[in-house]
């Protein structure tokens, strides 16, 4: 038996699914991006033109191709083009700085480097910041206009008439790496492939409802792999129409969902929040509104009862999951949002979920541990980090980081993040690489950095600092050279200046009294 030929006939990767979906509905709408209207049909040839060009400039199967781009159409189709011969995506955060995106391109060990034109200069710095060792050799431009020096206008792969070459891609062929703050003080390159983002669209499709016949629009940024993989793949899996746009403006959004008949919206509760505030919410016309999804944090019981009143045909789900979770883990569902407000849901269709002590024991309904996971949607693993893959699947189980505890209907609650990690706005942030950033400030004995509850970003970065000795230091001081290092969305929005900081006998940090006592600090 040839093992080659049944392994191409078995093949079923993210790279496939533009042109199976292409033959089953060719004509069918996949993509509105502006003025920019692809038939699935479209975007497979799209696709196709893509892939034989980045196969053209020598990447081959396994090498690292960055992207650092607003939301657009272009984005999708190097999403599937890379998969479609086997070179691993490296989305990037769009919001970060020079030395920090430079760290993505060095440990990521990419070997092209696609931008788009506003971000030029973020992405020069990096390159100007990246190790000497680093061979970047094919940057390209992302966008229109005239290239940058030193950059080629990457319109030519989208203009190109080339076929790409057979790649026998198999099921864990890392296709994609995904870079997540987690709990560290760097971020770690999450390897996923095609078995862990097919199963996952598998789980939100089943568990979320969706279907062939959703009008979906995408504000979130592509480079999360919740807007990109719970909801963009699925509905090009499906079939599904996506309409694009290059932010979550609330302006923007109502004017969109009118304009196209949008059926099904994704957001962290963030954002719903700007639209229920937004002074044009009650005149738009959200009638074609049936699905609504959130994420990234809890969405507040007041925030969901007022979802209910203000939009009564929208059923409601909550994704709860992470980026190595390829990212879903666990959905709470449209009959359980009030009855069950503040879960994050049972186990999707593919994840089995439980809840460990400190030895790893399963532990009883009620009794807070750490959350754990074993699914095909896992990630295989992190991008040279043995240590931290090896300590992640402990036990033949995925780790999340996270504290919670199931109840007696197996229903999840988080109720804590094991090492501090604080989502403000839909974005992780750790804390402790803000801490270390604050740390470089001269004068600063000591910090810790926490979330506390915000009415607009739900949480927000909050720093307690404590001088050194004959030091005057202001909040202002700090947050001023927090967002000199750090991109905006990581530096603390409130500071206090203190003379110790709590801690236990050990000597450790006790944050949770910080949380506690400086709780009403968004309110000031």
């Amino acid at each position: 038996m040839n093992e080659t030929l049944v392994q191409q006939a078995r093949q079923h990767a993210l790279g496939d699914l533009p042109r199976r979906t292409a033959r089953r509905v060719p004509d069918k709408v996949a993509l509105v991006d502006g003025d920019t209207v692809l038939t699935f049909a479209e975007l497979d040839a799209a696709v196709d033109r893509a892939a034989a060009s980045i196969a053209a400039t020598g990447l081959v199967r396994g090498d690292r191709l960055a992207l650092m781009s607003h939301n657009c159409w272009q984005f999708v189709v190097l999403d599937f083009a890379t998969a479609r011969i086997g070179v691993v995506l490296v989305p990037i955060n769009f919001m970060l700085g020079g030395d920090e995106v430079a760290f993505v391109l060095d440990h990521s060990e990419a070997t092209a480097f696609v931008v788009e034109d506003a971000l030029v200069p973020v992405a020069d710095r990096a390159l100007a910041a990246a190790s000497g060792s680093l061979d970047v050799r094919r940057v390209l431009l992302l966008g229109g206009g005239s290239p940058s020096t030193g950059w080629q206008d990457a319109q030519e792969w989208f203009d190109h008439e080339g076929t790409p070459p057979e790649v026998a891609v198999a099921d864990d062929d890392p296709v994609r790496m995904m870079f997540t703050s987690g709990t560290e003080s760097r971020p770690k390159g999450a390897l996923l492939s095609s078995r862990a983002l097919l199963w996952q669209y598998v789980s939100c499709a089943v568990d979320g409802s969706m279907s062939a016949d959703d009008v979906e629009l995408h504000t979130l940024p592509l480079y999360h792999c919740a807007q990109l993989d719970c909801f963009l793949g699925v509905d090009v899996y499906l079939g599904a129409t996506s309409v694009i746009l290059p932010g979550p403006d609330p302006t923007a959004i109502l004017a969109a969902i009118a304009q196209h008949g949008i059926t099904k919206f994704f957001a962290p509760p963030t954002v719903w929040i700007a639209l229920l505030r937004h002074p044009g919410f009650d005149d738009a016309d959200l009638s074609t509104l049936r699905k609504g999804y959130y994420g990234a944090s809890p969405m507040p019981a007041e925030v969901l009862k007022e979802l209910q009143q203000r939009l009564p045909d929208v059923d409601l789900w909550n994704f709860y999951g992470q980026t190595e979770m390829s990212p879903l883990a666990t959905i709470l569902g449209p009959s359980e949002q009030l009855s069950h407000a503040g879960s994050a849901g049972r186990a999707a269709l593919n994840v089995e979920t439980r809840i460990v002590d400190d030895a790893d024991q399963p532990v009883a309904a009620g009794e807070v541990g750490e959350i754990v996971h074993r699914s095909p949607h896992a990630t295989l693993g992190y991008h040279h980090d043995e240590a931290k893959t090896a300590e992640s699947f402990r036990g033949g189980w995925f780790h999340s980081g996270d504290l919670g505890y199931l109840d007696e209907t197996g229903h999840l609650y988080v109720v804590d993040r094991k090492k501090d990690m604080i989502k403000s706005g839909g974005e992780n942030v750790a804390s402790r690489e803000v801490e270390e950033a604050i740390y470089l400030l001269e004068g600063v004995a000591e910090v810790a950095v926490f979330g506390v509850s915000h009415p607009r970003w739900v949480e927000a970065v909050a720093a307690a600092v404590v001088p050194k000795a004959g030091v005057t230091l202001t909040p202002q001081d700090v947050i001023a050279h927090a967002r000199s290092v750090l991109a905006g969305y990581k530096a603390p929005k409130h500071v206090v200046v203190l003379d110790s900081l709590p801690k236990n006998p050990s000597g450790k940090i006790v944050k949770r009294t910080l949380r506690d006592t400086h709780a009403d600090l968004a309110s000031e």
